[in-house]
């Protein structure tokens, strides 16, 4: 017992146990492996559908006002609110890369000329320092995912919200989406797409 004692307390083998349990630290949190088992949800509505109220006098000519205590007339069809909807662009279904990945990404304009990039029943694995990201690349089926759309034009919307539901990335003003085929959960860390969608025209 003494001896063992002695040899775990020379220097050189406390400098291997310090390098040893450095790596491993350092592994955990490069790797963060826990994330597999952990999974976040995010669930956000369609953002940007806009009501605009039509004047009554741009509607229909003008009438002969009631009393204030007459009836009430039933609501007029011109009168109601004008809505703006948002209007889907671009469309497609995610397949997988490195993870299984399913669910479906809609790139969308909005009522006031902005655009989203909207994931719609995302299911993927968590992982680390996960990205969206817009690219000029193709989606190939069975192709694997590393170091492919990164070759190529590529844009980042920021970090993944949640590896599970439906979430909306706003694109940046100066980004035309119509540079860009695909969408690709991107794992920024290990170059390596998790899954990917082709972007069809609408």
């Amino acid at each position: 017992m003494g001896r063992v004692r002695k040899t775990l307390t020379r220097p050189a083998v406390i400098a291997v146990l310090v390098v040893a349990i450095g790596g491993m630290g350092f592994g955990l949190y490069w790797f963060q492996p826990w994330k597999l088992w952990q999974d976040e949800t995010v669930d956000e509505a369609l953002p940007g559908v806009v009501e605009a109220s039509v004047p009554a006098a741009a509607a229909r000519p003008s009438e002969p006002s009631e009393p204030a205590s007459g009836p009430a007339k039933p609501s007029d069809p011109a009168e109601q609110p004008a809505v703006a909807a948002p209007q889907t662009l671009a469309g497609g279904e995610l397949i997988s890369h490195e993870h299984a990945t399913s669910g479906t990404v809609k790139l969308v304009r909005l009522a006031d000329g902005s655009h989203v990039l909207r994931l719609e029943s995302l299911d993927t694995s968590n992982g680390p320092d996960l990205r969206v990201w817009l690219t000029d690349a193709h989606v190939t089926k069975g192709k694997a995912g590393w170091r492919v759309f990164d070759d190529g034009k590529h844009v980042s919307l920021g970090r993944l919200k949640g590896n599970k539901g439906s979430q909306n990335y706003l694109l940046p003003k100066d980004v035309d989406p119509s540079s860009y085929n695909s969408v690709s959960i991107w794992c920024d860390r290990f170059d390596v797409s998790f899954g990917a969608a082709e972007l069809t025209r609408v």
